[in-house]
């Protein structure tokens, strides 16, 4: 499998990664500039943030979490070389899963649906994992 494939849904995941911070920061600025925040309130990292600005830097937050043991199981696996198709496809499965919740994260955080786009995730990773380990452990 051609290293760019491997890494493309990666780089996807960095750049939702990126977009959310960078929103999160002109989100916070704006609310500072209004004066619905005081440097202060925030100063040792107290959420004092309006609930849009809450709402966006959680989304944010969320991509620094479960998406870190994906970016392990992708080194991994081109340092093991074991990407295969299935291996990019579950990629982008997982990938659409983490596009959808922070789609719904940052709109009506309806929270069953974010929780379902956050399930169907969790169940394509450990899938992948699952995967990778019987290749690695059992010689497939």
């Amino acid at each position: 499998m051609p290293l760019a494939a491997v890494l493309l849904p990666v780089f996807t995941l960095i750049a939702l990664t990126f977009g959310l911070l960078f929103w999160t920061g002109a989100t916070r600025r704006e609310a500072i500039a209004k004066g619905e925040t005081k440097l202060g309130d925030i100063a040792l990292g107290q959420s004092a943030w309006p609930q849009r600005q809450t709402q966006i830097g959680r989304a944010f937050q969320n991509q620094l979490e479960l998406p870190v043991l994906f970016y392990v199981l992708v080194g991994l696996a081109i340092v093991t070389q074991k990407a295969d198709l299935l291996f990019v496809g579950l990629s982008w499965a997982f990938v659409v899963a983490r596009l959808l919740h922070a789609y719904v994260h940052v709109t009506d955080n309806h929270v069953m649906r974010r929780f379902q786009a956050f399930l169907a995730g969790v169940s394509v990773l450990v899938t992948m994992w699952a995967i990778f380990a019987l290749r690695i452990i059992g010689g497939f």
